[in-house]
């Protein structure tokens, strides 16, 4: 067997194995930020993580953070590190207003996950949506609304001042299935974080995972996301919805 041969029967796998988990599916519940875009693509997200932690040694709490948290260039690293010492505390809740204004001024600077607009707007003539993210929903909304997809997302769910219901925990995801009275069996969500599947797995629904570069893919292989499960382009959901051929052109 050749190289290009054996190149080509294992993209074949790949294909009917993608294939089998996007045929069923009737409800999708989306990530934000990865598989749909970068939001902080244009306003680092290391600059919203700073500031936390200024806020956090203002405090006079430099202990609450160990040096790897502190140096962290996601700002839920930090937040949630507060939260975890201090539920509820005064500082996590203007941790998490703060966290919520910078996600807004990000919006008009997010990147968008190549291919992600014309698959969601493919998709979802076949299937109902719903946005189910760690970011505030208010981005969320305001970045759905500036590409036009408004119409795809009926059912948005966020964080919220109440930090232990993030993801892993499978709140934003059964709060979206019981809005759509969606069958888990029939459900996927796409993420591009451990957290995004472990909460997948809570809640009954199956799950791909979106991996921009080899960092995300081995973080996810760790996690026991299936290889099958897992894509470096959305272009190839494009290429396996039913009644779609390559790039959702309609058979």
């Amino acid at each position: 067997m050749t190289t290009d041969t054996a190149q080509t029967e294992r993209v074949t796998v790949e294909t009917e194995t993608l294939r089998e988990l996007i045929t069923p599916v009737r409800f999708v519940l989306w990530d934000l930020d990865g598989p749909i875009c970068r939001l902080f693509a244009g306003l680092p997200a290391r600059t919203a993580a700073r500031e936390l932690v200024e806020l956090i040694e203002a405090r006079g709490l430099n202990g609450v953070l160990t040096d790897e948290q502190r140096a962290a260039v996601d700002p839920h690293v930090q937040l949630l590190a507060v939260h975890r010492r201090h539920p509820g505390s005064d500082l996590a809740l203007e941790m998490e207003k703060r966290l919520t204004r910078h996600e807004l001024n990000a919006v008009p600077t997010a990147y968008p996950t190549a291919y992600a607009d014309p698959l969601i707007r493919t998709w979802s003539t076949l299937a109902r949506f719903a946005l189910t993210t760690n970011n505030s929903p208010l981005a969320a909304a305001r970045y759905i609304e500036s590409r036009g997809l408004t119409g795809c997302f009926p059912y948005i769910y966020g964080r919220t001042q109440d930090l232990d219901l993030m993801k892993p925990n499978p709140h934003t995801l059964r709060q979206a299935l019981n809005a759509m009275g969606a069958d888990p069996t029939c459900t996927l969500m796409i993420g591009d974080a451990p957290t995004d599947f472990e909460a997948a797995e809570k809640a009954g629904i199956s799950f791909l995972g979106y991996a921009r570069n080899e960092k995300k893919r081995e973080e996810l292989m760790k996690a026991r996301v299936r290889p099958g499960h897992i894509v470096n382009s959305l272009a190839r959901v494009i290429e396996v919805l039913p009644q779609y051929g390559p790039l959702g052109v309609a058979n």
